[in-house]
Parts: C-alpha cells; sequence; structure tokens
C-alpha cells in the first residue's frame, strides 16, 4: 500500500478484496461500510460511501486512486477514497495478497519502554495484534 511519489498523502493501489462489506451505519443519509481489503505487503480496514459499500465483493481487485489514510472511530486506522479518490473493480481472483499485518488494528498500549531516539526518556510501548479484530483470518 504505496503512497504516490509526489503527493504522500495520497495512496494509489490494487487491492484484494477479501472481506465483503460490513454496514457500520448511515450518515448523511448515506450508507457507511467496512471492509477488508489486501495487497502483498498487508491489510487494511477500507471504508465504504454509499453506493461503494454494493459495488464490490469478496475476491474483487479494486483500483483505488488517490486514496487517503485516516484516523475514524477512535484510533484505528482506514482506508478510504475521500472526496477526491476513485475506486474502480479492475479483476477478480488473480491477485497474490498476505493476511498480516493488519494495519487497521487499534494499538493497545501496554508498558512503560526506553524511547528508542533518547534512552533517557520513556514511552509506552505499543502491543499490535496481526489479525483484525473485526474479521476473522481466512485460514
Amino acid at each position: 500500500m504505496n503512497s504516490t511519489q509526489r503527493d504522500q498523502n495520497f495512496c494509489n493501489a490494487n487491492l484484494a478484496m477479501v472481506h465483503g462489506a460490513l454496514t457500520l451505519g448511515v450518515n448523511d443519509r448515506e450508507e457507511t461500510c467496512l471492509s477488508l481489503v489486501a495487497d502483498e505487503t498487508a491489510t487494511v480496514h477500507f471504508l465504504l460511501w454509499g453506493t461503494e459499500c454494493d459495488a464490490f465483493e469478496p475476491g474483487d481487485i479494486v483500483r483505488l486512486t488517490s486514496g487517503i489514510f485516516s484516523y475514524h472511530r477512535g484510533n484505528k486506522l482506514f482506508l478510504r477514497a475521500g472526496k477526491r479518490g476513485r475506486t474502480k473493480k479492475v479483476g477478480e481472483f488473480t491477485m497474490t495478497f498476505v493476511e498480516t499485518p493488519n494495519m487497521s488494528i487499534e494499538m493497545r498500549w501496554g508498558r512503560w519502554g526506553p524511547d528508542p531516539g533518547d534512552p533517557r526518556k520513556m514511552v509506552q510501548e505499543a502491543v499490535l495484534s496481526p489479525y483484525s479484530q473485526v474479521f476473522k483470518p481466512l485460514h
């Protein structure tokens, strides 16, 4: 899930739709859904809006253009098309992907440890689960 060289805020990628959309709710008369997408490097929760919720199924290869990462519902990282981004189905079942690591897993702060940048300071260490808390692993 690489950012473009020109603008580090945008993500252009081909993604495999691992799990279909789960409805989160309705905002401003538009449905909001959550799905899980992956590429050969990682998985991430993908936020869909309106007609996007019904546009993709598990196994679809989705081309995301000018997508953005943002935090939604607390501290959870999501990938979404946003206002300027676009999603388009470009294939089915023809892409290698990984299930871990999942970049959307909420960080659970654990114990304190030395700051790698300055050992004189203490910081909380993050604990990450490799799998999604929303979608079960495929295997």
